[in-house]
């Protein structure tokens, strides 16, 4: 939403500017600028990046448009899960606990909190790191490099949308330009007509320059940021599982371990101490009835 009332702001003051300095919209109005400036901003993207990436690109805009990250429940859940795999890990022998982490999607405990589970790769790195700690013979010092060293890889691959349309956005004013070269190419071929023919042909071409510089820095330059801010968001879940799992693996008990969790999350989605204990010592209470 944020977004769209920024567009909304950013466009509504630009052409409202513009027709109250007696301006006249029809003249902005120059279709294939548009189309020789997105058309070629369009093909070095895909030339720059591959397949994967260009994909991931368009869905990470989709998740900036839709403010597509963890929410305070989100963060309740994981929480949840953390402190029932743990509970299980103190309470239960090893070959109780592998088929949890060999087939989570028919684990009781995963399915008990589907919004977590529906993230297959968060579910993994989780799987993973319990296993490491199931086997025992694994130092905490060694199990945090490593989950450092992945958390990140997982963060690079998903800051490179936003690395890809900073790109973009930085050769927008250049494209911006060549639209306005061709523009004024054009009306050189009409210097046999009249002054008001020549004159529109010349606006029309630095409506090129205009928009390579309005795209780039009214829109798609601040959309890479959205796009960064909500990826890193989304990366914000790999360190809490780390902090409550190298808590725990340190002696800690899971209600404790899972509060080392709770304090990596951003003070304005943190829930309260008491909203995690209702979430985790509450349910498994339930669990057992």
């Amino acid at each position: 939403m944020g977004v769209l009332i920024g567009l909304v702001i950013a466009l509504g003051s630009m052409l409202g500017g513009f027709v109250a300095m007696g301006g006249h919209l029809e003249v902005i109005w120059q279709p294939w600028e548009f189309v020789i400036i997105g058309g070629m901003a369009a093909g070095t993207f895909v030339i720059a990046n591959p397949m994967k990436t260009v994909v991931d690109s368009g869905k990470s805009i989709v998740e900036a448009l839709t403010d597509k990250v963890p929410k305070r429940k989100d963060y309740l859940a994981l929480l949840g899960l953390l402190h029932a795999l743990m509970r299980e890990l103190k309470a239960k022998p090893r070959n109780e606990v592998e088929p949890h982490l060999d087939d989570p999607a028919n684990s009781e405990i995963f399915k008990a909190y589907p919004d977590v589970a529906k993230n297959q790769e968060l579910v993994m790195f989780i799987c993973d790191y319990v296993r490491l700690i199931l086997i025992g013979n694994a130092r905490p010092h060694e199990i945090e490099a490593l989950m450092d060293e992945e958390i990140g890889t997982h963060k690079r691959d998903a800051l490179k949308p936003y690395a890809s349309l900073t790109t973009v956005a930085e050769a927008l004013p250049a494209l911006g330009i060549v639209a306005a070269v061709l523009g004024i190419v054009k009306a050189m071929g009409a210097l046999d007509q009249s002054p008001q023919i020549l004159g529109g042909l010349i606006g029309a071409a630095l409506v090129g320059t205009f928009a390579g510089i309005f795209l780039s820095y009214g829109m798609l330059a601040p959309l890479a940021i959205k796009v960064k801010t909500t990826r890193d968001k989304q990366s914000r879940v790999y360190v809490i599982v780390k902090q409550s799992l190298l808590a725990y693996m340190n002696g800690a008990l899971p209600q404790i371990a899972v509060e080392h969790g709770r304090k990596g999350i951003s003070s304005a989605d943190r829930p309260t101490i008491d909203e995690v204990e209702s979430a985790t010592v509450g349910g498994a209470q339930r669990e057992a009835a």
